[in-house]
């Protein structure tokens, strides 16, 4: 796995700045962004969507479409950029601007509607689709001409299989493979910088407890397991993940053993597990194929929604 993000440069066309939420902003010379946002401008705040970017390029393609000039601000961004692909962001991934750092937390929202004012003239807006919301990490003066650069964040995620007899080559590893199908399919199209990276270790307690313990400490986003979350002798999984576990989640795996447990009594025998160890999720799924298709059917409906609560992210 890379350690050293991916970065993309352009500039600053225009920095512009309301005093009113849902109002055309106006360019200005600088901003100074603070632990809060830009100062004097009207979403500043203690909230995850401080400062707005819009790139200059998709300005330009809205005026051809409208059959008018958009002058910058006038979707209300802060920032406008030029030079860069912005459709290749994601959440997490971080602009810096000298010694500005930005976290993206958004990407797009909900148009104002009939209280947006370009959105009463037009029609139409930019900003639901491809308008950038960002939190300040580090402050300082931002001006126009300024280089920023987009540094992609990878969104990483380990999968672990359990398995005496697969580790020991007696037979194909098959569940780890569909973890790994069923995470590339539900990221297709998606704007994420995906890496998975895939194990394969014996039921033993102690390499299980290694490999989480270094995926906390790496900044791995995700874990999935499979393998040894039954009652046998050799069922070590979900010990080892709530020894090392800050927080259980208990609804995700008790909804899946509710849910297949009413036609399968046996799969309510699963110890399945789901937790938060510092910002890496948790999820510890039985052995089985077909065990593994059902519970990532379930778990990938909240997958998203995990994520951003686990990294303050409100939408």
């Amino acid at each position: 796995m890379s350690q050293i993000p991916v970065a993309h440069s352009g500039r600053i066309l225009s920095v512009n700045i309301s005093k009113e939420k849902g109002t055309v902003k106006e360019p200005v010379e600088a901003v100074r962004m603070a632990e809060l946002g830009i100062e004097g401008d009207a979403h500043a705040g203690r909230w995850d969507r401080q400062v707005s970017l819009l790139a200059r390029e998709e300005v330009e393609r809205f005026e051809h479409k409208a059959g008018r000039p958009v002058r910058n601000g006038e979707f209300a961004e802060n920032i406008t950029t030029t030079g860069m692909d912005l459709t290749r962001v994601a959440l997490l991934d971080r602009f810096r601007i000298g010694t500005v750092e930005l976290e993206v937390t958004q990407i797009g929202k909900k148009c104002h509607g009939a209280a947006c004012a370009i959105f009463r003239e037009v029609g139409e807006c930019v900003m639901p689709k491809e308008g950038l919301f960002a939190r300040v990490v580090s402050g300082g003066e931002v001006r126009a001409g300024d280089e920023i650069l987009h540094m992609e964040r990878p969104f990483r995620i380990r999968v672990i299989t359990l398995s005496d007899r697969a580790s020991a080559g007696e037979y194909p590893d098959l569940s780890g493979p569909k973890i790994q199908e069923m995470l590339a399919a539900f990221f297709e199209g998606k704007r994420w910088h995906v890496e998975v990276d895939r194990r394969l270790i014996p039921d033993n307690a102690a390499q299980l407890e290694q490999m989480l313990g270094e995926a906390r400490s790496g900044g791995i986003d995700a874990v999935f397991t499979t393998g040894g979350t039954g009652i046998g002798p050799r069922d070590i999984t979900p010990d080892v993940v709530a020894m090392l576990a800050d927080r259980q989640i208990p609804g995700i795996m008790d909804h899946i053993r509710l849910k297949y447990g009413a036609t399968n009594p046996n799969a309510l025998m699963s110890r399945s597990v789901a937790a938060v160890m510092g910002s890496t999720l948790v999820f510890a799924l039985p052995g089985s194929v077909k065990a593994v298709s059902e519970y990532m059917e379930e778990i990938l409906k909240v997958f998203e929604h995990a994520f951003r609560m686990l990294h303050g992210l409100g939408h």
